[in-house]
């Protein structure tokens, strides 16, 4: 996506004690260690199942929510290794805030009034649009308009399972899972004939090496999703915090570096930045 800024990649990367890829334009992106949980001063949710946003491989962690995160601690004045890494599935990342159980999730977490009512949020910090993933052979699906009578797989907790809920319920059949890659692997499997769900995170699934050439997104968008940074209900100097190191974040650069280097590689065209606090 677009061209690398090494040098504000470098930064980025530099606010990790992390391993790190080379600061060179195509090289990989950064990927962390866990912290060590009992010294932890920020306990922050991320999804461990999207490549290129938030992917747990062994002990690292790796994306753009990381990368995120990362960011945004450092500006709260916590170093990543005083960080321990909490899956935040979509259905639990409101209990996780509640119980708290994390400080903040970073899981390509969508705002909406109806999650407000729980959470507070910052940001907005990345804009997507839902869409649908499907084997390249199949010409029969263009977009939510020619699902019907297909078997659609979504994630629970999610605003995509809820649009098709809503919208489209009744004209297809909907598998409800708990994880993106567990729908993703039905459809590879011919289990399911399309998944919905963000754009962003779709690319980066039909990029990994195992789908390349077998899985496409349709790329006709349906519903704006506005990421925002899940915070405990009611803590607004939380809040302004956040925003701040967000603004800061897509200011100086560090914002499109983190994209170039994480959602980059799966070929997903960047979109301008939002204001945080907007």
């Amino acid at each position: 996506m677009r061209t690398l800024r090494p040098t504000a990649l470098c930064v980025s990367a530099a606010l990790a004690t992390a391993l790190l890829a080379a600061c060179s334009s195509g090289t990989p992106a950064t990927s962390v260690t866990a912290g060590d949980a009992a010294n932890a001063k920020l306990t922050i949710g991320i999804s461990f199942d999207q490549p290129g946003l938030g992917l747990k491989t062994g002990n690292t962690y790796s994306g753009f929510d990381v990368d995120t995160a990362i960011f945004v601690a450092k500006e709260l004045g916590v170093d990543s290794d005083a960080i321990a890494w909490r899956e935040a599935d979509p259905a639990d990342r409101e209990n996780l805030l509640i119980n708290g159980d994390v400080d903040l999730v970073f899981s390509t977490y969508s705002i909406t009034p109806e999650r407000e009512k729980k959470v507070s949020f910052a940001g907005p910090y990345f804009t997507a649009q839902q869409d649908l993933l499907i084997r390249r052979n199949d010409v029969s699906i263009t977009g939510p308009d020619t699902l019907d009578g297909k078997k659609l797989c979504s994630v629970t907790g999610t605003t995509s399972a809820e649009l098709i809920t809503k919208k489209y319920l009744g004209k297809i059949n909907l598998l409800p899972l708990s994880k993106f890659s567990d729908c993703v692997t039905a459809l590879a499997n011919g289990n399911v004939d399309a998944v919905t769900t963000d754009d962003v995170i779709l690319a980066g699934f039909a990029a990994q090496p195992q789908y390349k050439g077998l899985l496409k997104v349709v790329g006709q968008g349906f519903s704006t999703e506005n990421y925002g940074v899940g915070i405990k209900k009611g803590d607004t100097a939380m809040v302004s915090k956040v925003n701040a190191a967000l603004k800061k974040y897509i200011d100086d650069g560090s914002w499109k570096a983190a994209l170039e280097s994480t959602v980059g590689p799966s070929g997903y065209r960047i979109p301008a930045p939002p204001t945080p606090g907007s």
